[in-house]
């Protein structure tokens, strides 16, 4: 069985003793995407193991709040914002039958949205100046993604270079331990790795998003070229993470 494989098995067990959806916390749990949970604490192990020179460090408060906070609170914000201003695509997305939900237009929702993004300030006391410049970075992309006037989303390229806030919990995480900013290549690199990510997750709505008049990335290149684009950012930030640094 591979890894993915059991990933996949081990949060469909977890979803099955989530509360039901139609309790506020099982909806913000559903939500919040489980299966995509460590797409931003993941980086933070990531960044935490890169930086650490001790067990101790592996383990300090701050980097297991870190942990914490990227791996349920971010996922609700980030993934909340977008649920919030694609109700009317959703309306028709049939993903939405499926492993996510819809956004019914719950001001409780919204608060309880808003406020998983402000948990993040409880890390301001605690967390250098430059950590706290791509904690900012993280939030103002989680937001300017799918929230009006930006709406990164809707505007190629830019759809796909704002996909590289998933690199900024690494970056956090590796300035939280060593008190400096990681290395630029490997900034650069995960950055290019969550792009051609992006690209390549796009293309199964590459038809949805033309009926639905939305322009992307993926829609604009169509599927060879958005395959081909995939693929050469994602082993470019491979190419950058191993010799780069």
């Amino acid at each position: 069985m591979s890894v993915g494989e059991r990933v996949r098995r081990t949060v469909g067990r977890l979803g099955a003793l989530a509360p039901p959806e139609s309790t506020r916390l099982g909806y913000l749990l559903r939500l919040s995407r489980p299966r995509f949970w460590l797409y931003l604490a993941g980086p933070v192990i990531v960044g935490v193991v890169y930086a650490a020179d001790t067990p101790a460090a592996l383990f300090s408060p701050v980097t297991v709040a870190l942990f914490a906070f990227f791996l349920v609170p971010a996922n609700v914000f980030l993934y909340g914002i977008n649920d919030v201003f694609d109700a009317g695509i959703d309306a028709e997305n049939p993903k939405k039958d499926e492993r996510e939900v819809r956004y019914s237009g719950d001001r409780g929702v919204l608060v309880a949205v808003l406020m998983s993004g402000l948990l993040g300030l409880a890390f301001v006391p605690v967390l250098p100046a430059s950590a706290l410049v791509a904690f900012a970075a993280f939030g103002f992309l989680a937001v300017a993604y799918s929230a009006p006037p930006l709406r990164f989303k809707t505007s190629p390229p830019l759809d796909s270079v704002s996909n590289g806030l998933y690199v900024l919990p690494g970056v956090v995480a590796y300035t939280a331990v060593t008190g400096a900013a990681p290395p630029l290549a490997a900034v650069l690199g995960g950055w290019c790795w969550a792009m051609g990510m992006h690209t390549f997750s796009a293309i199964p709505d590459i038809e949805p998003d033309r009926e639905a008049g939305i322009r992307t990335t993926a829609t604009a290149l169509g599927d060879a070229v958005n395959t081909l684009v995939g693929m050469v950012m994602t082993l470019g930030g491979i190419w950058s993470l191993l010799y780069g640094g």
